[in-house]
């Protein structure tokens, strides 16, 4: 399934049905009162998170979507139907914002979540609404309200409590389908994930937390060279942030220092959440360079050693993820993120 995550669509609520004219008229009764009932009311058009889904491709082929206007009223007082809303289903996370002023108008992250984002247009009055003492035979009736109108720019962002970074080929697909149940595509070239893959890992007794793997960053990335960071919006809301960097390489400090700046260019805040960094590929790395890797320096963090292929590593990984996503929720009070398997 293609993935997009970016979407435009206009939307039009339905107007109100017309108020109706008339009279009530039974035998032995010539000169009956008015009995014209309301107009319907007019379809909205409602967005709802739906956690089933993740992706906006469908509104990549088609962007306008009009609810039904409300039926006309009736003679005998009867108020014309209501025209049934339209409920748009997006994935759980999509934003909505006003496409023409870029306004936020909300943050879909609950499943089930549901916002009105073109209101119905109310129905007209009949004329029996209009008789008064003075005036026992109205003719006059009110046409029902316009339905609202909205041009609307969706924007998804998953819904992840730690998401993977690093280089093309740094193992990030490798490390997600072994601690998840996912299935990312793999190969030894770059640029093997070309979407984001989201996986949830087991950590203990009736908790596990969500990855998200996005694709490689390079150098540059930040002005618009490779895929990576067409995807950063997916690691926004992450608590902790896991740098994986290829231990088979030269200089894996430099790695590091180009996740860093593409982050800070990206979003300064990215680089300022928690994070762990990981040596990969360890099993393919000569004996005397590990002695080496194992004294390399980081600021603030201390490197995990791991293998993804043998094993090695993988564990103390993950504990060390785990704590840290449920050690944040509890020292700011906010609710944790670890959550039962379903």
């Amino acid at each position: 399934m293609k993935f997009v995550d970016i979407a435009r669509i206009s939307v039009k609520a339905g107007h109100g049905g017309v108020g109706c004219v008339s009279f009530r008229r039974e035998k032995f009764v010539p000169k009956g009162g008015p009995d014209g009932g309301d107009g319907g009311r007019g379809g909205s058009v409602i967005v709802r998170a739906n956690r089933h889904l993740t992706t906006l491709l469908d509104f990549h082929y088609r962007n306008r979507y009009a609810a039904r206007r409300g039926e006309h009223g009736l003679g005998a007082r009867k108020t014309g139907r209501s025209a049934e809303d339209i409920v748009l289903d997006v994935p759980v996370g999509t934003i909505l914002r006003d496409a023409i002023s870029g306004k936020q108008l909300v943050d879909l992250v609950e499943h089930g979540q549901q916002v009105v984002v073109a209101q119905g247009g109310r129905g007209g009055r009949g004329n029996a609404a209009f008789a008064t003492a003075t005036n026992q035979a109205p003719r006059h009736y009110e046409m029902g309200d316009d339905g609202e109108e909205a041009e609307l720019e969706l924007e998804l962002k998953l819904l992840a409590d730690v998401g993977l970074v690093g280089l093309p080929n740094a193992g990030k697909s490798t490390l997600i389908s072994v601690i998840t149940s996912a299935r990312p595509k793999i190969a030894d070239y770059p640029f093997t994930t070309l979407i984001p893959n989201l996986g949830i890992v087991k950590a203990g007794e009736g908790a596990s937390f969500v990855v998200a793997d996005i694709p490689g960053l390079i150098k540059g990335a930040h002005l618009g060279k490779g895929l990576g960071i067409q995807f950063l919006r997916h690691i926004e809301r992450t608590r902790v942030l896991v740098f994986l960097l290829d231990a088979t390489n030269p200089d894996p400090l430099s790695d590091y220092d180009v996740l860093l700046t593409e982050l800070k260019s990206f979003d300064a805040s990215l680089a300022r959440k928690p994070r762990i960094v990981a040596l990969t590929k360890m099993d393919a790395v000569p004996e005397d360079r590990r002695k080496e890797l194992s004294a390399l320096h980081l600021p603030r963090v201390r490197p995990h050693m791991i293998s993804a292929v043998t094993g090695d590593g993988i564990k103390k990984l993950v504990a060390d993820i785990a704590g840290k996503v449920l050690g944040r929720g509890r020292k700011s009070g906010a609710r944790s993120r670890l959550r039962t398997p379903a």
